[in-house]
């Protein structure tokens, strides 16, 4: 008989109260847990496409730099769960997951007008990320398991999530 998986603890919100604009992941892979940052993989597509629709290249910046520009554009990061039992990365092997305290995210950012779900493991919270009153939407996952989207059709949603909710460019 296998020993379960050890329970793994998410990473704290990155949102500030001026956020208009939701970004809620899944929850963090090895990569991200081990370099204790949100898409932390070397081959998710996370960073390289806001850069892409801000024109700056993000992955230059240390991580820090690039927390500070996502609040300055009005952007927030959250993954649904907060902690799992997991082997590996992917989504298909999250077992026993609690949810983030979702409820929490009026308080914390007031002027939020958007959520939006990166991927189909997140966007499974999308019922309770309605409850908040405001509009949710769907996006192609950022991560590298997601090779059915191209980059450039990615970009192309990504860039129409973020006007829609105002994030200065």
């Amino acid at each position: 008989m296998n020993a379960p998986s050890p329970r793994l603890q998410g990473l704290a919100p990155v949102i500030a109260a001026d956020a208009r604009l939701l970004i809620l992941g899944s929850f963090p892979g090895a990569a991200s847990l081990a370099a204790q940052q949100y898409y932390g993989h070397a081959r998710n597509q996370f960073w390289p496409l806001l850069g892409a629709i801000w024109e700056i290249d993000l992955m230059a910046l240390p991580y820090a730099g690039r927390l500070a520009e996502l609040q300055r554009r009005g952007l927030g990061l959250w993954d649904i769960y907060a902690s799992c039992r997991r082997q590996g990365s992917l989504d298909q092997a999250i077992e026993e997951p609690v949810f983030n305290d979702l409820a929490s995210l009026r308080r914390l950012a007031p002027q939020l007008v958007l959520v939006v779900h990166n991927g189909g493991e997140s966007a499974r919270a999308m019922r309770q990320t309605a409850a908040l009153g405001l509009p949710v939407l769907r996006l192609p996952s950022s991560s590298p398991a997601n090779a059915s989207w191209s980059f450039e059709r990615k970009l192309a949603a990504w860039t129409e999530a973020l006007a829609r909710a105002g994030v200065r460019c």
